[in-house]
């Protein structure tokens, strides 16, 4: 019989993978803003991100919601600094 901690940790790992799937729209949009290689650095970074989620979900971690999270904040704070400091527009 499984614990409520272990079950509300497999959970919370899943649901994580899941918000990190669902940000993979936004690394692919990129293309409207940032050049090419911008995009390549973006979608490793995603790739890396995902690696990690899954790791999550396999140790059944409850940190795991905190991957999409970062995954959001890493393409915001790239494509903004992009606009600003590089001169990247629409």
């Amino acid at each position: 019989m499984t614990s409520r901690w272990t079950r509300a940790g497999r959970v919370a790992s899943w649901l994580g993978l899941a918000g990190h799937l669902c940000t993979l729209p936004y690394y692919l949009a990129s293309g409207l803003v940032a050049p090419l290689w911008a995009i390549v650095v973006l979608l490793l970074a995603w790739l890396g991100l995902l690696a990690l989620a899954v790791l999550a979900v396999r140790a059944r971690s409850a940190w795991a919601p905190a991957v999409p999270i970062g995954a959001i904040a890493l393409w915001w704070c790239a494509i903004t600094a992009g606009e600003v400091f590089l001169g990247w527009q629409a």
